[in-house]
């Protein structure tokens, strides 16, 4: 039944129901977020009753869900209709059906949708223990001798080791290895096989990213970075990955903006996803704002978008959603 059909974007579920009268019950079908499934039901008495909880598994029962999120009902489409609902941020261990419930004082009824966006999500050990974030997810455990591999280059880089090239940022300077450079990047290793002035000087000028960011990216290219020093640069990391042609690490960036998308940021992510041709993250923003009805959510910050962006970036745009985005 297509009305209980729930659907996924990034961190966000929403669920359109078409006909709900008076004294009436609903349930969701599953939904995955995370490592879990999830529903939704709903019930009509006074109030609208609005549960979320995770599907009865092994999964849910052995690491158990802590969430923040919040929830909100509206009215499909733009118009003059009732305001929506908006729950505030709820941070909830969730094992069953009734650990969370949201009592909603209004008159919904017929169409309407319920959304659902996860701030957090963590695994709850059932024997106890600290609580482990999902997102952003670790790396897979690396083998003992890629590990060993891994300390040495970053000994290489953070003492120098037989360095011999300097990179100049906007507030300081590091030390690298035109070897390492040359094996992740095309463009620098053209530097230091022709008659540039890279290749006489054994300097590097990288003015447009800071000291910090540029460290990331070199820990990127060793092998060696923190998934926090990651998410904390991957803007920066992003020019450089499309500057220098780093397809992996540019990959990387495009997945990782594509996990988080939200009201506050989809313009900004949009604007990077036609600045560096991101299609996936392009798509992501596009769905988000209009399969999802977000659109509405953010009027003002589009009008505010479409008055200091770049005229030519916004033709492009334009032209795009206009051709190819067909609504659903």
């Amino acid at each position: 039944m297509a009305d209980s059909k729930v659907e996924t974007i990034s961190r966000l579920a929403q669920w359109r129901i078409e006909n709900f009268g008076p004294c009436s019950y609903k349930k969701s079908d599953p939904f995955r977020l995370g490592i879990w499934n999830w529903h939704f039901s709903i019930e009509k008495n006074r109030y609208l009753y609005i549960r979320l909880f995770p599907e009865p598994s092994r999964v849910s029962k052995e690491q158990p869900p802590l969430a923040r999120f919040v929830l909100r009902v509206s009215s499909p489409g733009p118009g003059p209709g009732r305001k929506p609902y908006i729950s505030p941020v709820h941070e909830r261990l969730l094992r069953t059906s009734e650990d969370f419930v949201w009592p909603v004082d209004s008159t919904f009824l017929g169409r309407f949708i319920i959304d659902v966006e996860f701030l957090d999500l963590k695994i709850c050990p059932s024997n106890g223990g600290e609580a482990s974030p999902v997102w952003p997810a670790d790396g897979l455990m690396q083998s003992v001798s890629t590990q060993s591999t891994l300390r040495c280059l970053s000994r290489m880089l953070d003492e120098g080791i037989h360095a011999d090239v300097t990179i100049n940022t906007a507030d300081g300077s590091l030390r690298a290895h035109k070897a390492i450079l040359s094996a992740t990047s095309p463009v620098f290793q053209s530097m230091f096989s022709h008659d540039l002035k890279e290749k006489e000087s054994s300097i590097i000028h990288i003015v447009d990213m800071s000291l910090e960011s540029c460290m990331a990216l070199l820990s990127y290219l060793y092998g060696t970075i923190k998934q926090e020093d990651f998410w904390k640069h991957r803007l920066a990391l992003l020019g450089a990955a499309d500057k220098y042609d780093i397809a992996d690490l540019k990959d990387a960036c495009e997945e990782s903006l594509l996990e988080d998308i939200n009201s506050t940021n989809v313009l900004e992510r949009l604007q990077d996803a036609w600045l560096y041709q991101l299609n996936k993250l392009k798509k992501g923003c596009l769905m988000y704002l209009f399969d999802f009805g977000k659109i509405y959510d953010v009027r003002e910050e589009v009008s505010n978008f479409f008055r200091h962006a770049d005229r030519e970036l916004m033709t492009e745009m334009f032209q795009e959603v206009l051709t190819v985005w067909k609504p659903v």
